[in-house]
C-alpha cells in the first residue's frame, strides 16, 4: 500500500507540473509575439521617424519626403559607409551641422546613406560619395566647393536668404525660332539634343550646365546650348538625330559629331581644345623626327609658304572635320620641307619607324592644287593613316580599326625597349600575309587589353602564345583553331574566311526546347533565324537578369505578348545580352533594357524603341505606327 501511495504521489506532481511547463511556454511564445509585435511597431515608426547620429538628421527613402516639405533649406550629405572620403568628411560634417543649429532660424543638416536609400540616390543622380547638395524650397543645388566647415556654412546661409534664386542658366535654349541665327553666329558652339524623359539626359544635365558656366567665363566665352528633340523634331531630324543625348559641334553653322567626355572638366577641356585651330604649327625639323622615331601614329604634317596660302586654308579646313580622329600638323618652315622631302602644297603622312616595313611605302604624299577638294584630302589621310600591320588597342580601336574585315593577331604585345625585338618578330609573319590579301585590315594586339574579345572567341585558354581572330561585319566573329603561328597557318585561315569556310563564333546559351509562350525566347545561336526572318516584325527586348528596369518591364511587355499573340507574322521576343552575342551591328545594345523593332522590309535598319511610356498602351501605339505586318490595329 505505501509503495501505491507513493506512486499516486509521484504521478500527481508529474501531472502538475506539465501544464505549468505548458503555461510558461505559452507565456513566453506570448512575450516573444508582444515583443515581436512592438520590434514591428517600432520598425513601422522608423519608416518615418527621423533619428539623428551626432548632430546630423538620417533621412531615408521612406522618411525624407515628409521630412524635407515645408522646409526653406536643409543640407544634405549623401554618402556610402565604405567611402573613404565620406569617413575623412564626417567630422567636418558634423562641425558643419553644430554651426547651422545656431544659425538663426536654424537650418537642419541631415545625411543619406545612398547605398541603402538607393531610390533617393537615383532621384538626385548621386554618382560619387561623398555628394553634397542644399535642399532650397524641396528642389536641389548643386555644392562644388571645398569641403571645409567655413565654404559649406557661408553657401548654406546664402542659399537660405529669403530673396535668394538660382542663377540664370548659363545653358542655350534652343528653338527653331533662333537655332540657324544662334549656331550660324558661333565661332563654335556645343548644341545637346535631348529628351526630358530620357535617363541619360537627365544624368548629363548637371555636368553639362556646369561646363557652361565655366566655359561662359572664359575669353572668349564658347556657349553650350541644348534642343528638346521632343519638340523641336524637325530640328532634331535635320541633324540625322536618332538617340538622346546627341551631342553636335557647330563651327560657324558647319556641323560636326561630338565625341568627347561628358562630365564637367572634360567638356571644358575638350571644348577648350576644339576652340582652338585644328592643326598646329611645327617650328623645327627635331619635332618631327621625335615623333617618326617614338611616336605611336602616321604623322601628318602639311608644308606651305604662308598662312595666305590658298592649299593652307583648304587643308585647315579638311582637318576641322576630322580633327578628332587625327592628329594635324603644319610648317611653314624650309628645314622641316628639307627633312620630310616635300615641297610648299604638299601635306606628307609618315609612319613611326616601328611600323614601317619592306611591302609598304614610308611615306605618302598629296599636292594640293586649285582644284583639289576638301573631300579628297579627308580621304586622303583615311586610307593612308593605318599601317599595313598597326597596333590595335583601346585608345585607337574607335578610331583606326573599325573597318572590316580586321584580323587581330593578339599575343604579348610590347614595344619597350626589352620587348619590342619579340613584338616585331611575330608582326613580321603576319606583315608576309597581310600583303597578299589589301582589301582586308590586319593589326596586332596585346593580349591582356583584349581579354574579353579573346573569351567571345573561344581563345583565352588556347595555351598558344599567339592566337588569331577575324571580327566581320554584322558582328560576327571568327577564331583560328589553336595552332602554333606562322605565316602558312595564318594565310590558310585567312583563304579559308575569304571562301567562306568558317563558321562564325556566336555566344549562345542552349536554344530552347519549348519556344511556344507568348514571348519568344532568343538566343545567340537563333537570333537570324527568329529576328532576321523577312516574314515577319519582329520587336525584341535585349535585357540583363539583373537590370530592375527591365524586371519592372516585364508584366507590361508579357501583356503585350498576349495582347498580339493571334498575330501570325508578328513576333514579341526577348534576349539576354549578357549570355548571348547580338550577331548583327545593326542592334547595338549599351544600356538595358534596349528594345528594337525590326521590321520586314527593313531587318539591318531596326527601329529603335526610345520613348518613356514603357506601358502596353505605350508599345501598342508604337506597334501600330510602324507595323508591316498586323492582320487588324486596334483604335487607342
Amino acid at each position: 500500500m505505501k509503495k501505491l501511495a507513493l506512486l499516486l504521489i509521484v504521478l500527481l506532481g508529474v501531472a502538475h507540473l506539465i501544464p505549468a511547463g505548458k503555461c510558461e511556454d505559452d507565456d513566453a511564445e506570448n512575450e516573444n509575439t508582444e515583443e515581436e509585435s512592438d520590434d514591428e511597431e517600432e520598425e513601422d515608426d522608423d519608416d518615418t521617424e527621423v533619428k539623428e547620429e551626432n548632430g546630423v538628421l538620417v533621412l531615408t527613402d521612406g522618411n525624407y519626403d515628409t521630412f524635407i516639405e515645408g522646409k526653406d533649406t536643409v543640407l544634405v550629405e549623401f554618402y556610402a559607409p565604405w567611402c573613404g572620403h565620406c569617413k575623412q568628411f564626417a567630422p567636418e560634417y558634423e562641425k558643419i551641422a553644430e554651426s547651422l543649429k545656431e544659425n538663426d532660424p536654424p537650418i537642419p543638416v541631415a545625411k543619406v546613406d545612398a547605398t541603402l536609400s538607393s531610390g533617393l540616390g537615383s532621384r538626385f543622380d548621386v554618382s560619387g560619395y561623398p555628394t553634397i547638395k542644399i535642399i532650397k524650397n524641396g528642389e536641389p543645388v548643386d555644392y562644388d566647393g571645398e569641403r571645409t566647415e567655413k565654404a559649406i556654412v557661408e553657401r548654406v546661409k546664402e542659399v537660405a536668404q529669403p530673396d535668394w534664386k538660382p542663377p540664370p542658366e548659363a545653358t542655350l535654349v534652343l528653338t527653331k525660332d533662333n537655332f540657324d541665327d544662334t549656331v550660324n553666329g558661333a565661332d563654335i558652339i556645343l548644341v545637346e539634343f535631348y529628351a526630358p524623359w530620357c535617363g541619360h539626359c537627365k544624368r548629363l544635365a548637371p555636368e553639362y550646365e556646369k561646363a557652361a558656366s565655366l566655359l561662359s567665363q572664359r575669353s572668349p566665352p564658347i556657349p553650350l546650348a541644348k534642343v528638346d528633340a521632343t519638340v523641336e523634331a524637325e530640328l532634331a531630324s535635320r541633324f540625322g538625330v536618332s538617340g538622346y543625348p546627341t551631342l553636335k559641334i557647330f563651327r560657324k553653322g558647319k556641323v560636326f559629331d561630338y565625341n568627347g567626355p561628358r562630365e564637367k572638366y572634360g567638356i571644358v577641356d575638350h571644348m577648350v581644345e576644339q576652340s582652338g585651330p585644328p592643326s598646329k604649327q611645327v617650328q623645327a625639323a627635331k619635332q618631327v623626327q621625335e615623333l617618326i622615331k617614338d611616336g605611336d601614329d602616321a604623322v601628318i604634317v602639311g608644308i606651305f609658304s604662308s598662312e595666305q596660302d590658298a592649299a593652307f586654308e583648304l587643308y585647315i579646313e579638311a582637318c576641322n572635320a576630322l580633327r578628332e580622329d587625327f592628329t594635324f600638323r603644319h610648317t611653314f618652315n624650309s628645314e622641316v620641307s628639307n627633312l620630310l622631302k616635300a615641297s610648299p602644297g604638299q601635306v606628307m603622312i609618315v609612319q613611326p619607324e616601328k611600323f614601317r616595313s619592306k611591302y609598304e611605302p614610308a611615306s605618302h604624299t598629296l599636292t594640293i592644287k586649285d582644284d583639289t577638294l576638301v573631300s579628297e584630302v579627308q580621304e586622303f589621310f583615311k586610307k593612308n593613316v593605318i599601317p599595313l600591320v598597326g597596333h590595335r588597342k583601346p585608345s585607337n580601336d574607335a578610331k583606326r580599326y573599325t573597318k572590316r574585315p580586321l584580323v587581330v593577331v593578339y599575343y604579348g604585345v610590347d614595344f619597350s625597349f626589352d620587348y619590342r625585338k619579340a613584338t616585331q618578330f611575330w608582326r613580321s609573319k603576319v606583315l608576309e600575309v597581310a600583303k597578299d590579301f589589301p582589301e582586308y585590315v590586319f593589326a596586332i594586339a596585346d593580349e591582356e587589353d583584349y581579354g574579353e574579345e579573346l573569351k567571345s572567341l573561344g581563345l583565352s585558354e588556347s595555351g598558344e602564345e599567339v592566337n588569331v581572330g577575324i571580327l566581320e561585319d554584322g558582328g560576327k566573329k571568327f577564331a583560328m583553331e589553336p595552332e602554333e603561328l606562322d605565316a602558312d597557318v595564318l594565310r590558310d585561315f585567312v583563304m579559308a574566311f575569304k571562301k567562306g569556310k568558317l563558321k562564325p563564333i556566336i555566344k549562345s546559351q542552349p536554344v530552347p526546347k519549348n519556344n511556344k509562350g507568348p514571348v519568344k525566347v532568343v538566343v545567340g545561336k537563333t537570333f537570324d533565324e527568329i529576328v532576321m526572318d523577312t516574314q515577319k516584325d519582329v520587336l525584341i527586348e535585349f535585357y540583363a537578369p539583373w537590370c530592375g528596369h527591365c524586371k519592372k518591364l516585364e508584366p507590361d511587355y508579357l501583356a503585350l505578348a498576349k495582347k498580339y499573340k493571334g498575330e501570325k507574322n508578328l513576333v514579341i521576343a526577348k534576349m539576354d545580352a549578357t549570355a548571348n552575342d547580338v550577331p548583327n551591328d545593326g542592334y547595338k545594345v549599351e544600356g538595358f533594357p534596349t528594345i528594337y523593332f525590326a521590321t520586314s522590309n527593313s531587318k539591318q535598319t531596326p527601329i529603335k524603341f526610345e520613348g518613356g511610356d514603357r506601358t502596353l498602351e505605350g508599345f501598342s501605339s508604337f506597334l501600330e505606327k510602324h507595323a508591316t505586318k498586323l492582320s487588324q490595329k486596334d483604335e487607342l
